[in-house]
């Protein structure tokens, strides 16, 4: 019995247990030789991860002196001890160790791993900060969901987006094109999961057919998630008359009409027609299809014409107005007509003087009085086009007729001015010194003989 040793209690552990030996007497090793922990502060941050992604946990020291750091999981089991890892989970692996830091990071986030993770620093005395891990999980689907797959334009409809499974719950956006529009959303909570659903009522019209309607997600984890659906709306048809011919101005009484009717409808209209308003349709109207001619025009054509057009939704129409004018007046071109002016000659007393005689040939020009039948015309277009050729004749007459009188007064001028002035001539020496007018005459008579040459002159 005496002979028989008992074995030591950390042999016993050890006996018992011998992969945790080397760690009891690290840790042994290490609470000998703690140093105290004045002056060293241990630093840590949270971490967001997104599910299935890696995390990385780090804890420093600052004005390290050599303590030991430790790293713990949530359930504080230690996950690494310095550069060693009592924790047998693979998805942690050791990043960095030095005196001042220890990094691990945890690959395959998962909602399990979601927590507080504590660094210990022995020392006198020990400190200890925890870092929180959170773990985000975006939308696993996006869908939305329409009352009704083809609307009537005037209905509101109802629309539905729902973004399952996610954390934290989403916030859903609706648009229809580049405009946004406001939804509401209820949040239902399963475990530790959201799932969103946003209502959306729209009234629908024709410009909204095969525009999209898109359901944005706004989460953390996830960016440019969305979906989208395109309207598709029905409308009654939109008509439209065009004029063919004539293509611009009047319809005047004897041309043609010629007018198109369009259609256009969701489904595309099947019956198209033209009708008369409040008359019946002239006999000699052709209608061909979409199409309405009449080849010659009269007072009688006048009224309202309508294209009428429908489909599975509805009916709608155009109306064309016909006025029916008189036809285009001539106008007669102005007439010109020649007058001859004649100078009558002057004659000085006691001199006989040559007639002379000047035939000008002047042009002037004679307006003839074209009276214009008034008539009713209800588009100003006509009156004023009429307008404008009479101010027209009448400013060119007007023209003609000053340019003429200037003309006729330049010449006149000119005339008068050459013919005046007093004529002398060698007849009428000594009449100066003669008593009565024989006595000139003979004194000038006789003058005739001893003069050398008779001059005349012209002022």
């Amino acid at each position: 019995m005496a002979g028989r040793a008992q074995p030591s209690g950390p042999a016993g552990s050890g006996g018992g247990a011998p992969g945790l030996l080397p760690l009891l007497l690290l840790l042994l090793s290490a609470a000998a030789i703690i140093p105290r922990g004045d002056g060293q502060n241990l630093v840590t941050e949270d971490v967001t991860v997104v599910e299935g992604d890696v995390a990385t946990i780090s804890c420093r020291v600052k004005n390290s002196d050599d303590s030991v750091i430790q790293l713990l999981n949530p359930n504080r089991q230690t996950i690494y001890f310095r550069d060693f890892r009592p924790l047998k989970d693979s998805r942690f692996q050791l990043v960095n160790f030095s005196n001042s830091e220890l990094r691990v990071s945890l690959t395959n986030v998962s909602i399990s791993d979601e927590g507080r993770y504590f660094c210990q620093l022995y020392t006198d005395p020990p400190q200890e900060i925890y870092t929180t891990i959170t773990v985000l999980v975006p939308p696993r689907n996006l869908v939305i969901d329409i009352e009704k797959e083809t609307a009537v334009e005037g209905e509101e409809i109802e629309l539905n987006c729902t973004a399952m499974a996610s954390r934290p719950a989403t916030t859903i956006r609706w648009f229809k094109g580049n405009k946004e529009l406001t939804g509401k959303s209820e949040v239902e909570r399963w475990s530790d999961m959201y799932t969103v659903t946003s209502q959306l009522l729209l009234k629908v019209g024709r410009e909204d057919d095969g525009v999209p309607v898109i359901c944005l997600v706004d989460h953390p984890a996830v960016k440019d998630l969305q979906t989208q659906r395109y309207l598709e709306v029905m409308y009654k048809p939109q008509v439209r008359v065009s004029q063919n011919y004539p293509l611009q101005g009047l319809t005047r009484e004897g041309e043609p009409l010629e007018l198109t009717c369009a259609a256009f409808g969701k489904p595309q209209p099947t019956d198209m027609r033209w009708l008369r308003v409040d008359d019946e349709m002239p006999q000699h109207v052709v209608v061909s299809g979409s199409n309405l001619l009449i080849s010659n025009l009269n007072k009688t054509d006048n009224g309202t014409y309508r294209c009428e057009a429908s489909n599975a939704v509805g009916k709608s129409h155009a109306d064309y107005m016909l006025f029916v004018y008189d036809p285009p007046t001539t106008i007669p071109p102005p007439t010109t007509t020649t007058t001859t002016t004649t100078t009558i000659p002057t004659t000085i007393t006691g001199t006989s003087v040559p007639p002379t005689a000047s035939t000008e040939a002047l042009p002037t020009v004679q307006l003839s009085n074209a009276s214009l039948a008034s008539r009713p015309d209800s588009r100003a277009g006509e009156e004023g086009a009429i307008r404008s050729v009479d101010h027209a004749v009448v400013g060119g007459v007007v023209a003609v007729v000053v340019f003429a009188m200037l003309c006729l007064l330049i010449i006149l001028g000119r005339y008068f001015a050459r013919h005046k002035g007093t004529y002398f001539t060698h007849e009428a020496k000594g009449a100066d010194d003669a008593a009565d007018a024989d006595t000139a005459i003979i004194n000038a008579e006789g003058g005739q003989n001893n003069s050398e040459e008779k001059k005349e002159y012209f002022i």
